[in-house]
């Protein structure tokens, strides 16, 4: 007996395959004329043009000249409309594209100094920044790059090091580039992407990595220590109080003078409201006004707050890279029947690589030798270990659990999928959500307001009371207080959390502008076929009208359809092969278009075919009860009706759980689909689907769709086709299959690697989540430091509680923000 035929060959059939014998059998509701189905061929007419349709799509003035692959429909980068508002692109919008105009930018910002895209045509280049630690140093420096001449866009991702710059003057760059970046950290150092990949991997101890910062603290904590003990033990004396002076100096030198450096060249290069320089000016005013063990305090708890907040940030980098970072560092690659150890990247297509139980499948290939169980989750997000034997694809990242494979490279480490995924979500996090770009603007006026602050406080009341010391106090607390850091920290980091979050259970977001739609979202419209069902044709109902038994009749249809490559056929002879009935082709056999075949056996003639087959040869149709579901497949016998089976798309398996949980959510459920209606309002009355639109064309989704926003409000679309791209495209959020055709993956701004409809659910529960701690951050960060403001007013907030309102809340605000990665 052969196998069962697998489903990626019934899919093949499905989309190549136009030619059968029954006018249903297609199950795609359309008649068919002269054997051909009119519906597959719409299907062969929108992959034959499916750049044409996109280009008459997106006709007009306004959108750019690029390659329109590589802008992804326009979705959510190249134009901003309000709901309702229609723009150039020849179709409705009802949801905001990015907020970005023509020229990259957002529309409402004229200085265009924010939110840069990267120019389609334009040469980009990637850039390490090492020693990056202030996120708002690193606004500063995307604005300062941005507004260089000979720069098309550039985009600094603080989550990744990483800064994008796209222009035609690549080669003159780099010292330009360090220049600013230095004038704004001076320990930042850029490096191409290319050089950071050659210089090694080498892991470096955590405190060889930080050893100087260490030791600078220990020391100073030292000193400091002393110096209270000298304050406390002095009694007044002139040489104690000389001692413990020379002592806190001694201290602050060690503690601070890298401080106070960083802030005069920061002075020098025109940056006047950086943490450095409001350390600097607090701690100094402190040491002016006498306060000589509270400046160095201060200094010193400055320090420890930036050495754990920076340790936090840089653990939650690692966490979430390591978390979708499955390249392999090495490859056993089989050389005169010897594996050889060998670096993944010198690995080629052609090479056979092993694969031993417990490894990770290090780059995509072919299975030759060998069988085995896969555990597809860390790519797919898919619990259920997947079975491969010889001539089956296996895809690096997933895990061999139980036999020796050999592998033949399809594809080189850099085309990979383990690669594939980690540039999304690098590419992802370059990608900045509203709230991210709000809080960056925020940032440029808060300091100079708290500083302004600052000073009206230190002068008005001290002119008022005379009490200049205690003001004086105060005014420096407002200082500290002052550093947006922990703000402008907090919000890209919990969306890159979530984005690595995603990841984990295959879901690949395409930056936070997609997470921050979907997080907002009030209906989730899917597709049918691919999508809820697997696309698989399936008998999934044997009926008797007659003398003949169920398996009679199986084998009869089966006999009929042997030499057929339609789908709907296929899956006769599969059922009958899986229940290993004997098959014998016919003597004679008639094809007749559009209705069903005549064969004839020793034992009589068989129809198989449709009901326009049965009343062409007259055949008594009393006994046949027409099904609500599926396509159905009449055999009759010598002119007698015997039976039919029914035919049927098989639904997912988690299809019903994962509607249901997406009501719990609060969303609503809607399905639009080409297929007949009966067809589809019975799988919505199985999965539990609140609306259901049937018979559409792609033009009629779009329409549907738009109407469905309009009476729910923001909409996500699920789906796989060729012809879903536009649908994909016109949503709020468009989310496509993994398995599905290029196109709509190209034009979804999520892709379920899984085709598990349950990542809808768990997609909107990482976005809400993410939504969540954004906002908390933001909302934690501002009332802290307004109270700390209130109480330092009122005289009942010191310069120590100043710190832990900037270092502390946004160590906490780190903390809070790699939640995602751990959350069920």
């Amino acid at each position: 007996m052969m196998k069962k035929m697998e489903s990626r060959k019934q899919e093949k059939n499905i989309a190549e395959s136009g030619y059968h014998s029954h006018e249903e059998a297609c199950g795609c509701s359309h008649s068919c004329h002269g054997g051909v189905c009119s519906h597959h061929q719409e299907k062969d007419y929108h992959e034959a043009h499916q750049e044409n349709d996109f280009h008459e799509a997106h006709e007009g003035k306004d959108c750019l000249e690029q390659d329109h692959r590589e802008h992804k429909y326009h979705k959510h980068q190249q134009h901003e409309h309000g709901h309702g508002e229609a723009c150039s692109c020849g179709h409705e919008h009802h949801h905001s594209h990015g907020e970005v105009c023509d020229c990259g930018h957002r529309q409402e910002d004229t200085s265009c100094t924010e939110s840069h895209t990267m120019p389609a045509g334009v040469m980009q280049k990637t850039y390490i920044l090492e020693n990056l630690g202030c996120a708002n140093c690193a606004a500063k420096m995307e604005r300062k790059i941005n507004n260089l001449p000979e720069v098309e866009a550039a985009v600094i991702t603080f989550a990744t090091k990483k800064l994008v710059v796209a222009s035609w003057h690549q080669e003159n760059l780099l010292p330009v580039l360090q220049k600013i970046c230095a004038s704004v950290e001076s320990e930042v150092v850029v490096v191409s992407q290319e050089e950071k990949k050659i210089s090694g991997k080498e892991k470096i101890s955590f405190f060889m990595a930080n050893r100087k910062d260490i030791l600078t603290i220990g020391a100073g904590a030292v000193l400091f220590a002393a110096g209270i003990v000298l304050e406390n033990i002095s009694g007044g004396a002139e040489i104690s109080l000389i001692a413990e002076t020379a002592v806190f100096i001694a201290a602050y030198l060690i503690l601070g003078l890298e401080i106070v450096w960083k802030a005069v060249k920061n002075l020098l290069n025109g940056h006047i409201f950086d943490e450095n320089f409001l350390m600097s000016a607090a701690t100094i005013a402190a040491f002016a006004i006498g306060d000589f063990a509270e400046a160095v305090g201060v200094m010193l708890f400055y320090r420890v707050g930036e050495f754990f907040e920076n340790a936090a940030v840089e653990r939650s980098r690692s966490q979430i890279m390591e978390a979708v970072d499955m390249r392999p560092e090495v490859v056993n690659v089989i050389r005169g029947g010897e594996p050889e150890e060998i670096p993944a990247e010198e690995a080629v297509p052609g090479d056979i690589i092993l694969i031993r139980p417990g490894d990770r499948i290090p780059l995509d290939g072919r299975v030759l030798e060998g069988e085995s169980r896969i555990d597809t989750s860390p790519v797919t997000g898919e619990p259920v270990p997947v079975r491969v034997s010889p001539g089956e694809e296996v895809v690096s990242g997933c895990v061999n659990e139980q036999g020796v494979l050999k592998v033949e490279v399809w594809k080189a480490l850099n085309e990979s999928m383990v690669t594939r995924i980690l540039d999304s979500v690098e590419h992802a996090a370059a990608s900045k959500p509203k709230i991210d770009k709000f809080i960056t603007r925020f940032a440029r006026i808060y300091t100079p307001i708290v500083v302004g602050a600052a000073v009206l406080t230190a002068v008005l009341p001290s002119l008022v009371t005379g009490n200049w010391n205690h003001w004086i106090y105060t005014a420096i607390t407002f200082l500290v207080i002052s550093c947006p850091c922990a703000l402008v920290l907090s919000v890209p980091l919990a969306f890159f959390s979530g984005i690595g979050a995603g990841s984990r259970k295959g879901i690949l977001f395409k930056g936070g502008i997609a997470i921050e739609a979907l997080k907002g979202i009030k209906a989730v419209v899917m597709d049918k076929t691919g999508t809820i069902t697997k696309g698989n044709f399936a008998v999934h109902k044997v009926v008797a009208a007659g003398s003949l038994t169920k398996k009679q009749i199986l084998t009869i249809a089966a006999d009929c359809e042997l030499d057929s490559t339609h789908p709907i056929g296929c899956s006769i002879v599969q059922e009958a092969r899986a229940q290993e009935l004997e098959l014998v082709r016919a003597q004679e056999t008639e094809e007749i278009s559009g209705k069903g075949i005549r064969a004839v056996f020793p034992e009589g003639t068989v129809l198989c075919g449709n009901c326009a087959l049965m009343e062409m040869y007259h055949v008594d149709m009393s006994r046949y009860k027409r099904a609500d579901y599926g396509t159905e497949v009449l055999i009759a016998v010598d002119g007698m009706l015997e039976g039919y089976l029914n035919i049927a798309d098989i639904l997912k398996e988690d299809a019903k759980s994962s509607v249901a949980q997406m009501k719990q959510q609060g969303l609503v459920t809607a399905m639009l689909t080409g297929d007949a209606k009966d067809s589809a309002a019975a799988v919505a009355e199985e999965t539990g689907i609140d609306e259901v639109y049937a018979q559409l064309l792609p033009q009629e989704k779009l329409e549907h769709l738009q109407k469905i926003r309009q009476k729910r409000g923001a909409v996500m679309f699920v789906g796989d086709g060729i012809n879903d791209a536009p649908v994909l495209a016109g949503a709020d959020v468009g989310a496509a299959m993994g398995s599905g055709a290029d196109a709509a993956i190209e034009a979804a701004d999520v892709v379920f690697m899984t085709s598990a409809l349950q990542a809808i659910p768990d997609s909107v529960n990482i976005a809400r989540m993410t939504g969540r701690i954004a906002v908390q951050n933001v909302v934690f960060a501002l009332i802290i430091k307004l109270l700390v403001m209130v109480l330092g007013f009122a005289g009942y907030a010191n310069m120590w509680l100043a710190v832990f309102a900037d270092t502390g809340v946004a160590m906490l605000c780190v903390l809070n923000s790699i939640r995602i990665l751990w959350k069920k």
